[in-house]
C-alpha cells in the first residue's frame, strides 16, 4: 500500500510538473518576466511546494532537525536533475549538451546567487542558538535577503548583461517554436492560466506531502536512516516536480527555463528556514547536524560546476551529457558515499 501511494503520488506530481511548465511559459510571456525569472520565481516556488508542505508540518511539531535536513538535504540532487535534464532532455542526435544550448549569463548570476546563499547557511549553522529576536534570527534575515537581491540582479542581468541574442546561443539558430497544434493554437487567458498554475501547484502540494509520507514510512520498514533516506530517496522523490516541468520545458524549447528552475528553487529552499523559525519558535539553522552542513558544501560545489560549464558551453557529449554533468554526477556520487561514513 505504501509502495502504491509513493508510485500515484510521483504519477500526480509528473503531471502536474507538466502543466506548471506550460502556464509558466504563458505567464513569463504575459507578464515580460523572462524565462530565467520567470523560472526563478514561480516555476521554483511552486516545485518546491512539497518541501514547503514538509517544513512547515516539521516545524509546526517541533521536528526542527527534519526540516534542516529536508531543506538542505534536496538542493544537492536538485542540482544532479540538471544533468538528468542534460542527458534525456534533447534526443536529436548530435544535439550539444544543455549548458553549451542554454548560452545565458544570466543563469550564471542565478547559480552565484545559489553558491552565496548556501556560505550564509554553513555561516548561520555556527552562530549560537540564543541569538534570536522575536523568534527571527539574523542568519534567516541575512539568507532572505540574499534571495530578494538575487531576484533584483537576475532581473537586472535579463536587461543589461551583454549576450548576443538576448540568451540564445551566439551561433544557434532562432529559438524553437513549439508546434502550433492542438491546445497550442488556442488562446489561454490570463485568468485560465493563473487557473491552470494553482490548480497544478495544488496537486503538487498534496501529492508531495503524501509522497513524503509514504517514503517515509517505507523507510523505516526496510531500515534506512533518517539521513540517508532524506538525502537519497526522499530528496529524489521531491525532486520529480523539477524533472518534469525541465523535461517539459526542453521539449518547448526553453533550455534556460529547465535550469532556472532548478536554481532558482535552490536558492529559495534556505528562506524556508524563516519559516520554521517563525513556526517552531527555536532557532533552527543552528540544529544542523554535520551531515546537512557536508551536504550543504556538497551543493555549492556542484552548483559551482554548472557555472562554469554554463561560462565555458562544452560542446563534447560524454555518456550522452556534457563534461559539466559528468563531473557533477562523479561529484555526487563520491559525497552519498562520504555521507555513508558521516551517518556511521
Amino acid at each position: 500500500m505504501l509502495v502504491l501511494v509513493f508510485v500515484v503520488s510521483g504519477a500526480v506530481i509528473w503531471f502536474a510538473g507538466i502543466q506548471l511548465s506550460k502556464s509558466t511559459d504563458r505567464l513569463d510571456k504575459r507578464l515580460h518576466l523572462g524565462s530565467a525569472l520567470g523560472g526563478l520565481i514561480l516555476l521554483a516556488i511552486a516545485t518546491n511546494l512539497p518541501e514547503i508542505a514538509i517544513t512547515v508540518t516539521a516545524a509546526a511539531s517541533g521536528a526542527v532537525g527534519i526540516a534542516v535536513g529536508n531543506i538542505l538535504g534536496g538542493i544537492a540532487i536538485q542540482t544532479v536533475v540538471i544533468a538528468v535534464l542534460d542527458r534525456f532532455g534533447k534526443r536529436e542526435k548530435g544535439a550539444p549538451p544543455l549548458t553549451y544550448r542554454a548560452a545565458s549569463l544570466t543563469l550564471v548570476v542565478e547559480a552565484l546567487t545559489v553558491v552565496a546563499i548556501l556560505a550564509l547557511v554553513v555561516a548561520g549553522t555556527q552562530l549560537p542558538k540564543t541569538l534570536d529576536l522575536f523568534r527571527v534570527t539574523p542568519q534567516a534575515l541575512l539568507i532572505v535577503a540574499a534571495w530578494v537581491l538575487g531576484l533584483l540582479l537576475v532581473r537586472q542581468a535579463g536587461r543589461h548583461l551583454p549576450w548576443d541574442r538576448d540568451g540564445a546561443a551566439p551561433d544557434a539558430g532562432p529559438p524553437k517554436q513549439a508546434p502550433q497544434t492542438g491546445e497550442r493554437k488556442q488562446q489561454h487567458s490570463l485568468a485560465a492560466t493563473v487557473g491552470i498554475f494553482l490548480g497544478a501547484a495544488g496537486a503538487t502540494l498534496v501529492a508531495g506531502f503524501f509522497l513524503e509520507q509514504s517514503g517515509d514510512a517505507a523507510s523505516s520498514q526496510i531500515g534506512l536512516s533518517g539521513i540517508l533516506f532524506g538525502a537519497t530517496v526522499l530528496a529524489l522523490a521531491t525532486s520529480l516536480p523539477e524533472i518534469s516541468t525541465g523535461l517539459q520545458s526542453m521539449r518547448q524549447g526553453d533550455e534556460s527555463l529547465a535550469i532556472s528552475d532548478i536554481f532558482g528553487g535552490n536558492a529559495f529552499l534556505p528562506v524556508l528556514f524563516l519559516i520554521a523559525g517563525l513556526i517552531s519558535g527555536q532557532a533552527v539553522l543552528p540544529q544542523a547536524g554535520s551531515a546537512d552542513i557536508y551536504l550543504t558544501a556538497i551543493a555549492a560545489l556542484l552548483t559551482a560546476v554548472y557555472a562554469f560549464g554554463l561560462l565555458f558551453r562544452p560542446k563534447r557529449r560524454v555518456l550522452g551529457m556534457g563534461i559539466d554533468s559528468i563531473a557533477v554526477v562523479i561529484l555526487y556520487l563520491i559525497g552519498i558515499g562520504g555521507l555513508f561514513a558521516i551517518s556511521r
